[in-house]
């Protein structure tokens, strides 16, 4: 599996781009545990996880008050290794395991909940971008998650994916989790609320699918987060043209 003395970012942090600023490596894994305790599980709890120590951590920072105020970690691997992911583990990605480009996987992404600037997205995007383009990535794929296990609580947006944003038949994950839900076979006949779909959907998710992304036919319950998850794929290639100008446009303009 590809660790961090693999994961050369020589260059590309930090940058900045306004009042915001990504940094990355070991040094802020501390604070980016501390916002992903805060946004998965409660202030003060543990997060880490044994996927931690392979992964690139990634936090941006508002440079007026240096609160951290969105999080992520990356882990990049050839295709073939795809099994060693954290997705892996609720997932069957042998499909996924036929791609030629490496992959990488995005994770445990947090918003602060106190925070609500479009900006602070649109350079959480563009730090990866830096990385998927320095390392020729090209399928960028995680767990999109919702808040609470229920699928009923998310029916509306659950219905929409299925309707509108399946991936692939050729790369669509399999089940692998006991506690997969076939929401697909499940809202087969309910028709979606576009309003309603739109305010259940997580704002990760809904940045996926601006992106051209798709997602697994199926969710998989996290009773340890009380989460709702589904995989969600953006292959690099099919990224509409405006929006990948766009994202290259803030990645290469950090100040």
């Amino acid at each position: 599996m590809s660790g961090p003395a693999a994961f050369d970012n020589t260059g590309l942090f930090p940058f900045q781009k306004g009042r915001y600023r990504a940094e990355a490596g070991d040094g802020v894994r501390d604070a980016a545990l501390a916002l992903r305790a805060l946004c998965f599980r409660g202030q003060g709890q543990d997060d880490r996880d044994r996927y931690d120590a392979q992964c690139l951590h990634v936090i941006l920072r508002d440079l007026q008050s240096d609160h951290v105020v969105c999080c992520f970690r990356l882990l990049l691997l050839p295709a073939a290794d795809i099994e060693h992911s954290y997705s892996a583990q609720f997932y069957d990605l042998t499909k996924l395991a036929q791609l030629t480009a490496p992959v990488m996987e995005l994770g445990r992404f947090s918003l602060h909940p106190d925070w609500h600037d479009p900006d602070i997205l649109r350079l959480a995007w563009a730090a990866m971008t830096r990385i998927v383009d320095a390392r020729g990535v090209g399928v960028l794929f995680g767990c999109a998650s919702f808040a609470g296990v229920l699928a009923a609580k998310h029916s509306h947006a659950l219905r929409w994916l299925a309707a509108r944003h399946l991936g692939p038949e050729a790369l669509r994950p399999r089940i692998r989790s006991p506690l997969a839900f076939d929401y697909r076979q499940a809202f087969a006949d309910q028709t979606p609320d576009l309003r309603r779909a739109t305010a259940q959907m997580p704002p990760l998710l809904r940045s996926y699918l601006a992106m051209g992304g798709w997602v697994s036919d199926h969710a998989v319950a996290d009773p340890e987060l009380d989460t709702l998850h589904v995989l969600t794929a953006v292959e690099i290639a099919a990224i509409p043209p405006a929006r990948a100008r766009a994202l290259r446009e803030i990645a290469a303009s950090g100040d």
